[in-house]
């Protein structure tokens, strides 16, 4: 009972450390925002600045690492296919968004992301023209797939979560891929590079965890060996879901 008491204690100090290091992402997060917020307003005007803009993200990415002491150490960097490609990986946290700009910065990818995100008034101001927005369950869902081939065909990569968003519960297991990510792979005949975030959520927690995990620390990054359009063609999506939806999980 002593030991369980005091287990419980030890758990509440950290949730409570935890909270006050999401508080403080948040303001390095803000500052990050208001910095950068007008220059990315006025290059995403024009398509032939946009990577400018992509640019300005890189910053603002390694921005968050330096001064949210997170350290970003590869266990594997297998080397990458030339662009465009589609960039796949698990999600358990914010910090996956975050710093993949700094992990592929040289590179630029559009992230194809919840359209919920857009509901958010300054948030949505980087997102919409710089980013594709999914509308599930609505009409608007096979628009979302014409402009994901459409940045392709300009050269831009895309970034998935194959989720469709960060697990609910007893993550960081995955829940099943969905298949738009490997539809497109096929469709476009691109590339896709699997990416495994092994530790996110222990450094930042989903933030409606009030007393979750968030620390300063080591991001441990796999980036595995890509499919090849060979490959993709070769396999079913069926297949090409499963295969790196394994592929990811076994360094979880």
């Amino acid at each position: 009972m002593k030991n369980k008491f005091f287990s419980n204690f030890i758990k509440k100090i950290k949730g409570v450390f935890g909270l006050l290091f999401k508080f403080y992402v948040a303001i390095v997060f803000l500052i990050g925002l208001l910095i950068f917020y007008f220059p990315i307003r006025f290059f995403r005007r024009k398509e032939k600045s946009k990577i400018i803009c992509f640019r300005l993200f890189v910053v603002w990415s390694w921005m968050i690492r330096l001064f949210t002491f997170i350290h970003v150490k590869y266990y594997k960097k297998s080397i990458l296919p030339a662009p465009p490609y589609i960039i796949i990986a698990n999600h358990t946290s914010y910090f996956d968004i975050f710093l993949m700009y700094s992990i592929l910065p040289y590179n630029h990818f559009l992230f194809l992301g919840k359209s919920e995100i857009l509901s958010y008034p300054l948030v949505k101001s980087f997102f919409i023209d710089l980013n594709i927005p999914v509308f599930r369950g609505t009409g608007k869902a096979a628009r979302s797939f014409v402009e994901a081939k459409n940045a392709l065909k300009k050269g831009w990569s895309l970034a998935i979560f194959p989720e469709g968003g960060i697990p609910d519960e007893n993550y960081p297991l995955m829940i099943p891929f969905k298949e738009g990510a490997f539809k497109l792979a096929k469709t476009m005949k691109v590339p896709i590079i699997p990416i495994t975030y092994k530790n996110n959520h222990r450094l930042f927690s989903d933030p409606t965890h009030i007393l979750g995990p968030a620390r300063p620390g080591i991001s441990k990054v796999y980036i595995h060996p890509y499919f090849s359009v060979e490959s993709i063609q070769n396999k079913t999506i069926e297949e090409l879901r499963e295969e790196a939806f394994q592929l990811i999980s076994s360094k979880l």
